[in-house]
């Protein structure tokens, strides 16, 4: 059976409705309805076959499950120069957020030294989701032990008036504010970033049980 083939077999259209209202910027007929943890394992089933490469390379593909499966299949790839040059391949390729946010390869993890370069071209793309992976790759690996300020100027340079975009600076500023409040928060004074994003952030903030209530309070007068 073809990944399409196992997609359509485990498709319900009850979540099809229900991922269309989630994903309303791809057409609705492009979605067959299809689980996380089926495709995660029909993913995982396809890194380890002998169809894994064949099926990267049949792009673009036909539904939105397959693009899903795609980036799980990259995720898996544990060779690094392997990986990023899949994932470079399959990122014109990507039309909408959840594709874009699913998956994080774990060849990345343990080379940052080698993605970092990687990361500040991906955010510098006029393609709207190719940005918005470059920053959420920068939020969920630089902002820990290989932190430095540089990383919050990366991702205000972010430009582009797109929802999608701008709804991932504001989650990459309000992570950083839970992870590195200090040289995070000047980026909260009016000035320094899209008011929207700016307030989105804070609201993000708020809303996180890892930003401390002390926190908060000073957040709440910035507003």
């Amino acid at each position: 059976m073809t990944v399409y083939d196992q997609l359509y077999a485990a498709r319900d259209e009850g979540y099809k409705e229900f991922q269309a209202k989630l994903v309303p910027n791809i057409p609705a007929e492009s979605i067959l309805g299809v689980r996380t943890p089926a495709m995660r394992a029909i993913a995982k089933e396809v890194a380890k076959s002998g169809e894994r490469d064949g099926f990267l390379a049949s792009l673009p593909h036909t539904c939105y499950e397959e693009n899903l499966v795609h980036f799980f299949v990259i995720a898996e790839i544990r060779d690094f120069a392997t990986c990023v040059a899949a994932v470079e391949t399959f990122l014109p390729y990507v039309d909408c957020w959840p594709v874009s946010d699913q998956a994080t390869p774990k060849a990345f993890r343990k080379n940052h030294e080698k993605l970092l370069p990687y990361i500040k071209k991906w955010i510098a793309s006029p393609h709207v989701y190719t940005a918005r992976f470059g920053l959420r790759m920068l939020m969920n690996e630089f902002l820990g032990e290989d932190f430095t300020k540089e990383y919050l100027e990366l991702a205000a340079s972010a430009a582009g008036e797109d929802y999608y975009l701008k709804m991932m600076q504001a989650w990459f500023f309000a992570t950083a504010l839970a992870k590195q409040y200090d040289a995070t928060v000047p980026y909260m004074e009016p000035g320094r970033l899209d008011e929207w994003v700016r307030k989105k952030s804070i609201q993000k903030a708020l809303e996180s049980f890892r930003v401390s209530e002390e926190h908060k309070e000073y957040l709440r007068k910035m507003r």
